[in-house]
Order: C-alpha cells, then sequence, then structure tokens
C-alpha cells in the first residue's frame, strides 16, 4: 500500500498523521507521544523533540526552540564548527518524526504533505519544502494550516456553509475564510500575523515575572541564559494552568541555579488577560481584513473554528463569541486537528479520498520594484491558485540595456516595506529610448503557493525564467530537486538608484 502522511510542523510541537482508511490517525513517536515538542538541542549528539526540551535549562546556548519563527530567513546557529540554518534544524525535527512514524507503520514513508501558515511568504513555504526534502521526503505538496484544519473539520460535510478558521499557535496567527459545499473546499480570503502566537503570550509573562524578581530581590534574570529558561518553562505552564483554572501559583526555587532565594508568585486570569490584552487585540484587525476580502460580514460565518493550542486560552473564545456572536467550535483537538487535515490532503492526493477538491488562494500580493521605489502588483492577494498573470513594462532611461527585475511580496506601496523575494537582471536589450522597449513580466504560483518568474523582452524574444529559492547556497543536489533554474540575488530592499528598474506602462497596453 502506497503512504503518505501529514505533518504539522509547528512551531511548538510537531505532529504527525496518517489515513486509515477513510479516516486520519495520529501517530505516537518513539517515547509514545502524540505530541513532538519542536526542540532541538545540540550536545555530544544531536537532541530532538522531548529529550531535547528536558535538558534546555542545562544546555540554554545549545537549546533551539521556535525554529519555524526563522523560516526563510537567513539566521544560522552555530555549533562547533557547523552552521545550521532554519531548514537543517527543521529537517532534523522532521528526520525524527519520520523514523518515528516508520518505526510504528513498519514500513518506509517517503511521501508527505507539509502545513504551512497560510501567511507564510513564498520564501517562508520554500523553505519548509526544502527542510522536508533534506529530511528525505517527498513533499508532494505545501498546505495551508487552517486548510487542512477545515479539511479535518469538513471531510464529511454535506451542507453548504461558509466557514471562518482561526489558527493560533505557539508563533503564528492565521485567519481563513472558505466556502464548503459537496466536498470542494474553497478558500475565500486569508489573512494574518506571522509573529503573534502562544510564544508571545510566554514571553509576556516571562517578563513580568522577571520585574517581580528584580524589584523585590534586585536580580535581573535576562541576563542569565539558565535562569531565563526557568522563566520560560515557569510561564509556559501557567499560561496552560490559567486555561482551566481562575489562579495560579507560578513556583521558582532556586531560579538562577544558584543564589537567588525561591520565589513564589500568584497569578489570576484577569491578571493575566490584562497582561495580555493587547496580543488578544492583534487577532482583530486580520479578522476584519479577511472578512473584507472575502466581501463578508461576521453574521455571515456559519461556523467559527478555533485551531491550535493557544486558542485554549479563555480569552481567545471570548472573543470569537464577540465577533461573530456565536459559540466557537472546537470539537477537534486542536493541536492535532492540522496533521490530520494535511493527512487528508495526503490521501487525496493518493486517490485514496475521492469527491473532494480543495482550492486554495495566495496569501500575499506579488509584483516587482519599479522606477521610483514604488511596488507594483502582479497578482493580487487572495487570487486562486495555481495562479498566472503578467504585466507590459519598459525602460526608465534612454539606452537602458538592461532591467532589474526585483520581486516583492506584500501590500504596501513602496517596495522598501514588502518582502524581497529577490532580484535577476534580464540583459542585452537593445538600445533605445526609454519608454519603447516593451518587456512582458511573468509570474506563475503552483498550487503550493511558490513563485516562478519570467521576463521577455518582446523585440528580441530574449528571456530570463527563475524560481524563487529562499535559501542561498542551497547544496546542488537539493536545488535540483526544488527545480530551480537559476538563484537570485538577494537583496534587502529598495535601492538607491532606480536607472536601471523597470517603469509601468498603463494597463491598458
Amino acid at each position: 500500500m502506497v503512504r503518505a502522511i501529514g505533518i504539522d510542523l509547528g512551531t511548538t510541537y510537531t505532529v504527525v498523521a496518517v489515513m486509515e482508511g477513510d479516516q486520519p490517525l495520529i501517530v505516537p513517536n518513539a517515547e509514545g507521544q502524540r505530541l513532538t515538542p519542536s526542540v532541538v538541542a545540540f550536545t555530544e549528539e544531536v537532541l530532538v523533540g522531548e529529550t531535547a526540551r528536558q535538558q534546555a535549562v542545562a544546555n540554554p546556548g545549545g537549546t533551539i526552540f521556535s525554529i519555524k519563527r526563522r523560516m526563510g530567513s537567513p539566521y544560522k546557529v552555530k555549533q562547533g564548527e557547523r552552521e545550521y540554518n532554519p531548514q537543517k534544524v527543521s529537517a532534523l525535527i522532521l528526520e525524527k518524526v519520520k523514523r518515528d512514524t516508520e518505526d510504528y507503520l513498519g514500513e518506509k514513508v517517503e511521501r508527505a504533505v507539509i502545513t504551512v501558515p497560510a501567511y507564510f511568504s513564498d520564501g517562508q513555504r520554500q523553505a519548509t519544502k526544502e527542510a522536508g526534502i533534506m529530511a528525505g521526503l517527498d513533499v508532494m505538496r505545501i498546505i495551508n494550516e487552517p486548510t487542512a484544519a477545515a479539511l479535518a473539520y469538513g471531510l464529511n460535510e454535506e451542507d453548504e456553509r461558509t466557514i471562518l478558521v482561526w489558527d493560533l499557535g505557539g508563533g503564528t496567527f492565521d485567519v481563513s475564510i472558505l466556502q464548503i459545499e459537496k466536498g470542494i473546499f474553497q478558500v475565500r480570503a486569508v489573512s494574518g500575523d506571522s509573529w503573534l502566537g502562544g510564544d508571545d503570550y510566554d514571553r509576556r509573562l516571562m517578563e513580568y515575572l522577571a520585574d517581580q524578581h528584580r524589584e523585590t530581590y534586585g536580580m535581573d534574570l535576562s541576563k542569565d541564559m539558565k535562569a531565563w529558561q526557568r522563566l520560560r518553562e515557569a510561564a509556559e505552564k501557567g499560561k496552560i494552568t490559567l486555561s482551566d483554572s481562575m489562579s495560579t501559583s507560578i513556583q521558582m526555587p532556586f531560579v538562577d541555579g544558584n543564589t537567588s532565594p525561591h520565589t513564589s508568585t500568584t497569578l489570576t486570569r484577569e491578571e493575566f488577560q490584562r497582561l495580555t490584552r493587547d496580543l488578544l487585540e492583534r487577532m482583530i484587525p486580520p479578522t476584519r481584513q479577511a472578512l473584507a476580502d472575502a466581501d463578508l460580514e461576521p453574521q455571515d460565518i456559519h461556523r467559527a473554528i478555533l485551531v491550535g493550542g493557544a486558542t485554549r486560552m479563555p480569552a481567545v473564545s471570548q472573543l470569537a463569541r464577540q465577533l461573530f456572536g456565536k459559540e466557537p467550535y472546537q470539537n477537534l483537538n486542536p493541536d492535532e486537528v492540522v496533521a490530520m487535515g494535511a493527512a487528508i490532503q495526503a490521501g487525496m492526493l493518493l486517490g485514496l479520498i475521492e469527491r473532494t477538491i480543495l482550492l486554495d488562494v495566495l496569501p500575499l500580493s506579488l509584483g516587482v520594484e519599479t522606477q521610483g521605489g514604488l511596488f507594483t502588483r502582479i497578482i493580487h492577494r487572495n487570487t486562486p491558485l495555481p495562479a498566472s498573470e503578467g504585466r507590459l513594462f519598459t525602460t526608465a532611461a534612454d539606452n537602458q540595456g538592461a532591467v532589474d527585475i526585483h520581486v516583492l511580496q506584500g501590500e504596501a506601496a513602496l517596495a522598501v516595506d514588502n518582502l524581497s523575494l529577490g532580484l535577476f537582471q534580464l540583459q542585452d536589450i537593445p538600445p533605445l529610448p526609454r519608454g519603447a522597449p516593451r518587456i512582458q513580466v511573468a509570474f506563475d504560483v503552483d498550487v503550493d503557493g511558490i513563485v516562478h518568474v519570467s521576463a521577455t523582452d518582446l523585440l528580441t524574444e530574449n528571456s530570463i525564467d527563475v524560481k524563487v529559492l529562499s535559501a542561498k547556497g542551497l547544496p546542488a543536489e537539493l536545488a535540483s530537486l526544488t527545480g530551480a533554474s537559476t538563484q537570485f540575488t538577494p537583496t534587502a530592499g529598495g535601492r538607491e538608484h532606480s536607472t536601471s528598474l523597470l517603469s509601468p506602462l498603463p494597463l491598458q497596453q
């Protein structure tokens, strides 16, 4: 039997599911746990999961948490003579869960669907795919986490309905609105915040506890890595307890491991909610944006589904009631539902689940930098995927022999305020007055949300085609697996000069 697994590669935990018959099954890891901590530790050997988390206090400098927040960035961890980028650290996590799944199933697993936040950029999606390849997986599809959750909830639904998914995980917040009708899952709009999640609630509580300790004992715990790790564990435990209890006693014996006295702090749920009120309110603008993009009002939502461990906080459910006027839906385990949906998508791709179609959208607009440092959109956000679109440009200066194609993703008017996906150059343009050449720039976005770009001089038919790579210096054997035809030159945003930039032509041309 052909097997493919669904993987929720989360900020805090990684979860694996596989289809058994027509239902998704969560696969336990080697330790018998359904959730594998997304933690990697470098000691004499590399530790992943619960063993890595357990030694974090003793080895805070060699233990990596929340690597998902760094996906697609140039961030690197140096351990001894080796450097690890976010893809490699994530690959170590994926290698463990792949190995554990193979041991559980008693057979090799080579294919997987991996989930990402709906608001992940192209670079973050590509980095996730690269991590899967490094782990020895054939990544069949990258799927948005809220969409995966919707698949799990709506697999057996027959009635037409509009659902909104709030996915508040350890590091990211996503809003997705989907229309479900007779096995067709059509995403209407997505929005979100890539830096909002349970980690931020933990950090807010850590800072509060550190402030109290400094006021009482005159000690700054933020300067001590081991003490900071103990604070992290105490804050996370306190947050979880307050989801079920109205108050908690947070114990911190010898928090600095040496001279600090035993401290105990009692915190009420009301106090915690007051400390984190601004974090909760940050969920509102992306929600309103998604509703506006889908041309819907809150009362048009038939069901609001809460996904992600951080949605267990009572304040999140309360906010959902206020916004949508109905009780939010949490019938499936919020920690596991995304992996279940990924397994369902894997089953769909293998033909094991029939009469189900998934139609997703582009989370952020795509375009290029043009004269004056402006961002010119070519494909707008929430366009159904796969998508292809082109636009005509010309030169910004007389006798301009080349144009820079600076590819961007985002919604800001200025290029510098958007995400830079990279820079390439179309050369050998005939010397003509500015405005005379006709240069077609076309974007093609696949079902994973990964971007391909081409630029063609229509006079000479000279062209260049590229696929965006998130990782500079990706090993050649992996670059070939991702299908890259050329590498982008990394760039941080807008540039001071503009003579080699494109100049947009009116849309009617």
